[in-house]
């Protein structure tokens, strides 16, 4: 049988964007992904349908797959034939123990590649404001662990060479072992006033920082009651952070936003507007979706067409292509079911109207699903372009990112998200009511909001067009205003 290839492949630290054009191919074509905690779970909505998903993650006190069974299933599925991505928070080779599942492959003579990927001792830092290095405060700059795998688990570094002889420190998942470090630091000449600062959740939306000196960090820890995972930074560098802070004063930053999806196409360009300004986003429910052959061969015996959704726009128009039908044999009027389908019918150079402005009939042909049928099209003829189900592989992915998430704001695009999502919270566990009863709820358009109180939801009426500018301009506003 031949033999599969492996790529091991830096995540990045946690902003999806972060992730290289190399790595994200390979998450494209992968057709077993093993990926660790600190990898950014919205890379993994990259991958192909029926690509398997294989959740490595470790935490402090437990582990969920130990490093000898990782290297042993990065074989297993390999000598299978398949193309295996091992995506990995960061860089695979800054404290990611790449080297050992790279030597567990090598003895089996099996291909791989290793994509680095950003660190991040470099990315949260910039993230808060801070280079890790400048002209007239670093002129050096290490990245060190600050665990080992001694018994007590503290670190033998020499202290001597990094106090006296770097500027700017990057210690890794070191919040337990912080008073460990400081009094080492000062031991061995790193002057007591030296500032640090804990960066938690670095490049997301809910990243956190708290600062102080080698004195009175450790302190201020405690009563933060801050933890992992979070980079500590030592340096006269971290004094920049009040000039150059930027990520933090983006207009969504702090905003933890639960999406709910009703594409199968990740991300929504809702969805990355919002990251874009700052926010974390969450999209539920995440959809697989699978293509269905369409027979074309009346399709202009029809007066008007009804797209449902954006999807059918382009699943209609690549069957036209594929079945060789001359587009100026279809005289149908076009019409959409939404704003969006309307857009991409006029991407394709051609204006629509909304559905509400047409009246049910036989000469009818609607396009998509059978949701549009609870919209009084009952007459019209059907052609359904894809079947769409919840994705249940991702059921346990939503929760863990719950449980790591603080989300603070639910959005509802359209009336036609609102039971879906719903629905496939119940398959995950969860009471919709019970969920969303401490968030801001905000409903787009007055459709959408009448959809959610029917539901018995809480909501928010967004004022204005319900826009992606006007939302995130919605959001900007402080909570107790906009509510």
């Amino acid at each position: 049988m031949k033999k599969g290839k492996v790529f091991l492949v830096g995540a990045g630290p946690g902003d999806v964007g972060l992730i290289t054009v190399k790595g994200l191919e390979a998450i494209k074509q992968a057709e077993v992904i093993l990926y660790d905690r600190l990898a950014n779970p919205k890379l993994l909505e990259f991958a192909l349908g029926d690509c398997e998903l294989i959740y490595c993650g470790k935490l402090p006190d437990r582990h969920i797959l130990r490093q000898e069974n990782i290297n042993d299933l990065l074989v297993e599925k390999a000598l299978e034939g398949k193309i295996v991505v091992r995506l990995k928070g960061g860089d695979p080779g800054v404290f990611g123990r790449v080297g050992e599942e790279a030597a567990a492959l090598a003895q089996y003579q099996i291909p791989f590649e290793i994509v680095p990927g950003i660190s991040s001792g470099i990315a949260a830092p910039l993230y808060a404001g801070i280079p890790v290095t400048h002209r007239e405060h670093a002129e050096s700059f290490a990245v060190v662990t600050a665990h080992d795998k001694s018994q007590n688990g503290k670190p033998k570094l020499d202290w001597e060479g990094l106090a006296r002889g770097v500027d700017t420190i990057a210690f890794y998942m070191g919040v337990g072992n912080l008073p460990f470090i400081c009094e080492n630091l000062m031991n061995h000449g790193k002057p007591a006033t030296t500032p640090v600062i804990l960066i938690q959740w670095g490049t997301f939306g809910r990243q956190k920082t708290l600062q102080g000196t080698l004195t009175d960090i450790s302190e201020k820890v405690l009563e933060a009651k801050f933890s992992n995972p979070a980079i500590i930074l030592v340096g006269e560098v971290i004094s920049l952070r009040e000039k150059i802070n930027w990520f933090e004063k983006k207009p969504l930053y702090g905003r933890q936003i639960l999406l709910a999806r009703t594409s199968a196409n990740p991300p929504s360009e809702l969805a990355k507007e919002l990251m874009n300004q700052g926010a974390d986003v969450i999209e539920f429910p995440k959809w697989k979706k699978t293509p269905l052959p369409l027979a074309m061969a009346n399709v202009t015996a029809y007066e008007k067409i009804v797209f449902a959704s954006p999807e059918s726009v382009s699943e209609f128009f690549k069957a036209v292509v594929e079945q060789e039908i001359d587009i100026r044999s279809i005289r149908a009027d076009f019409f959409g079911a939404s704003i969006k389908s309307m857009k991409a019918l006029k991407d394709r150079g051609f204006l629509a109207k909304l559905t509400e402005e047409m009246v049910d009939s036989e000469d009818i042909l609607i396009v998509g699903d059978e949701s549009i049928l609870k919209k009084g099209f009952v007459k019209a003829e059907l052609m359904v372009t894809s079947q769409k189900e919840l994705d249940v592989q991702f059921l346990p992915i939503f929760k863990r990112m719950l449980e790591e998430a603080d989300v603070n704001t639910m959005v509802f695009p359209s009336s036609s998200s609102v039971e879906p999502f719903v629905d496939a919270l119940c398959e995950c566990g969860f009471n919709a009511v019970s969920l969303l009863k401490e968030m801001q709820v905000v409903s787009m358009g007055v459709q959408t909001q009448a959809a959610v109180i029917k539901a018995g939801l809480p909501t928010t009426g967004m004022p204005g067009h319900a826009t992606k500018e006007g939302l995130v301009a919605y959001l900007a506003l402080p909570v107790d205003k906009g509510v």
